[in-house]
């Protein structure tokens, strides 16, 4: 039985998935969303969020972390300069995952996009004004009196 053995092994070694899911994190630093199986998509969340998060601290040490991760500099200047300051005063939650309807060939594997829910560079939107709540209308004693 398989009782409290969290993560996915994908079926590949420890390296093998290391390896993967930093090829998945680079291509959606790329190009800001892909297709792949569930799993996996579900998977490269655990991934990517940190890095997004580490890109909102924008000092050298998160860039020589994110840097030991990715393993190319225009990968992380993208990161710090791009993606990192679109999701500025928000907390967590900086990629979407939506099942595809259509499983894939040859396997019939259910198949996700993953994506940001911003566009790299976009700006991130303005809170919503809360309207001030008004004093409730206190009935007038005297129009009370007159009936």
């Amino acid at each position: 039985m398989r009782h409290r053995k969290s993560g996915r092994k994908l079926g590949r070694t420890p390296s093998h998935r290391k390896a993967l899911l930093r090829n998945l994190a680079k291509a959606l630093l790329i190009h800001g969303r892909i297709t792949t199986t569930l799993a996996k998509a579900k998977d490269l969340r655990g991934v990517v969020e940190p890095l997004v998060t580490l890109a909102l601290k924008d000092d050298l040490h998160a860039r020589r972390v994110a840097y030991r991760f990715l393993g190319e500099h225009k990968l992380v200047s993208r990161l710090f300069t791009e993606i990192g300051p679109s999701f500025a005063g928000g907390g967590g939650g900086y990629t979407r995952v939506v099942k595809l309807a259509l499983p894939r060939r040859g396997d019939a594997a259910p198949l996700a996009v993953i994506e940001f829910i911003r566009k790299p560079g976009e700006t991130p939107p303005a809170p919503k004004a809360i309207p001030a709540e008004q004093p409730e209308k206190q009935p007038d004693p005297a129009a009370a009196t007159d009936s």
